[in-house]
């Protein structure tokens, strides 16, 4: 005789609020960096050493894009979320990328986009080109 399933648990509603607001994130982001004359090349490209949020051509260069997005300061303003390491792991992910895609740019940069978006009040959107 089958076992019968364990019942699930319940969907985290914390959880489910953070994937929308980092989606919502990443969409403000795309369209920021296009209006900038950026093309998303990729978006939420995996492997198992992690994902990159967008891969755009800012004319001959590929750019490694993170989007950091929170809906207060309570913890710190976005782009206080990428620490060196994380930072690191970025340039990584970029050239598996580029192995992934036979692909041959002329440089390669990473950037951050830091959405804040609190509900209610106004989105601000941060972009640093070329973090070291």
């Amino acid at each position: 005789m089958a076992r019968p399933l364990a019942p699930s648990s319940p969907p985290d509603p914390t959880a489910e609020h953070k994937r929308r607001l980092g989606r919502r994130g990443e969409v403000l982001a795309a369209r920021h960096l296009t209006a900038l004359g950026m093309v998303v090349l990729d978006r939420n490209w995996r492997c198992d050493v992690g994902e990159i949020d967008l891969v755009l051509r800012d004319g001959p260069v590929l750019v490694i894009c993170e989007v950091k997005t929170r809906s207060s300061t309570t913890y710190g303003a976005p782009l206080e979320g990428v620490d060196r390491r994380k930072a690191d792991r970025l340039r990584r992910l970029g050239a598996r990328w580029l192995r992934a895609h036979d692909c041959h740019p002329e440089d390669i940069r990473v950037d951050l986009v830091g959405v804040l978006a609190p509900r209610g009040g106004p989105v601000e959107i941060e972009h640093a080109s070329g973090i070291s």
